[in-house]
């Protein structure tokens, strides 16, 4: 597949593809680009619904000048440990940050969760995501509060009392824990209308088979987590 920046008659045919409701692994093998370029490109500007080829290509220019800008007074220049190359890092932490807002995440969220997951500690104070991202600490502030409530990352305190913003195996464990059973209070209030409604009718059996699939699979998904936890703490082969 080719490499390098999209065109802009490549984005003209996102744009088309977008339009006629092809799925982004169709446009990608059209263009024979990688799915993922395409969903980048298509999240990082607008979203399917909003895409529009003439803005994504001025977007990218601004953006490839705002880097040039930063890359020449240093702000970016930090050093990568294991000889590995910042460029293909700096893409790659893109890349993920789009399958983070794919699968729900607002852009400053990901954005934010994505730098977190590309730095060998897990650990970051506000200041140090701003200058990564070049964003404002009040941004950071925000996205951390939102990632929190999705105990997605964690708060603790340096030697030196900063605090610094935590991302470990443990919160992919807690996360799920969260999830099965952030359905809780729906099964309950189905049942609760089994009563109201009357048991065997269509409506009262409706809420009844909801409420029973959702603690079914919610129960699963604990007894998954709790088999799969020693997983997050198995050392890889280096």
């Amino acid at each position: 597949m080719p490499g390098g920046r999209l065109t802009q008659q490549e984005r003209q045919q996102i744009a088309v593809g977008l339009a006629d409701g092809l799925a982004y692994a169709e446009i990608g093998r059209r263009l024979e680009r990688p799915t993922s370029t395409i969903t980048r490109e298509v999240m990082r500007n607008g979203g399917p619904t909003a895409y529009r080829a003439d803005l994504a290509q001025r977007a990218t220019q601004q953006r490839t000048h705002r880097r040039k800008q930063v890359a020449s007074q240093g702000a970016q220049a930090l050093p990568q440990a294991y000889g590995r190359d910042a460029e293909a890092v700096r893409e790659y932490q893109e890349t993920l940050t789009t399958v983070f807002m794919t699968s729900g995440l607002p852009k400053m969220m990901a954005r934010v969760l994505g730098c977190l997951y590309t730095t060998d500690d897990g650990r970051l104070t506000a200041s140090e995501l701003a200058q990564r991202l070049q964003v404002s600490p009040a941004s950071v502030s925000k996205a951390i509060a939102f990632l929190e409530g999705l105990a997605l990352v964690r708060r603790e305190r340096d030697e030196r009392r900063r605090e610094r913003y935590v991302v470990d195996d443990d919160l992919w464990y807690q996360s799920m824990i969260r999830s099965a059973r952030a359905n809780d209070q729906f099964i309950e209030t189905a049942r609760l209308g089994v009563g109201v409604l009357g048991r065997g009718t269509p409506a009262a059996n409706r809420l009844e088979n909801s409420a029973r699939f959702l603690d079914f699979v919610g129960e699963a998904l604990i007894r998954a987590a709790e088999q799969g936890r020693e997983v997050l703490y198995t050392r890889t082969e280096m």
